[in-house]
C-alpha cells in the first residue's frame, strides 16, 4: 500500500499540510493554517503545517503525531493501515471517517 494512505484511508496525498511540504511551498502552509486556526478554534502557525504523511518517517502534524486515536490504535495493534485490523468493521472511531469518506474506505481495501 501506498505510504500516503493514512492508517484510516485516507490519502495523505492529497492533504494541504502534506503538499506544503513536499512542495515546500510557503503560501500554502500559510492559507492552511489560516484555514485549520478557523475551523479548529485555535491558533495553527504556518511552521506548525509539516507533514510527510501519516504513515512514513518524519515530521508530522501536532494533531497526526499526538491527537490521532485511529493513528495511536493502529500503531499499538501492529496494523498496517486499520483495513488489516480484525475490528475495522465494528470500529466507531474509523467510521466516523469513513462515513465521510468513501474514497478512505475503498483504499483501505487496495492492495497497491
Amino acid at each position: 500500500m501506498r505510504k500516503t494512505i493514512a492508517y484510516c484511508g485516507l490519502d495523505c496525498g492529497k492533504c494541504d499540510a502534506y503538499r506544503a511540504t513536499v512542495e515546500n511551498d510557503g503560501a500554502l502552509r500559510e492559507k492552511t493554517a489560516k484555514l485549520w486556526s478557523e475551523l479548529n478554534k485555535v491558533t495553527i502557525f504556518p511552521e506548525q503545517i509539516a507533514c510527510l504523511g501519516c504513515r512514513a518517517d518524519g515530521v508530522k502534524t501536532a494533531y497526526c503525531e499526538k491527537m490521532c486515536a485511529i493513528r495511536r490504535c493502529a500503531i499499538g495493534k501492529g496494523v498496517e493501515t486499520c483495513g488489516a485490523c480484525a475490528d475495522a468493521e465494528t470500529c466507531r472511531t474509523l467510521e466516523a471517517i469513513l462515513s465521510n469518506n468513501p474514497e478512505a474506505r475503498k483504499n483501505l481495501k487496495t492492495k497497491e
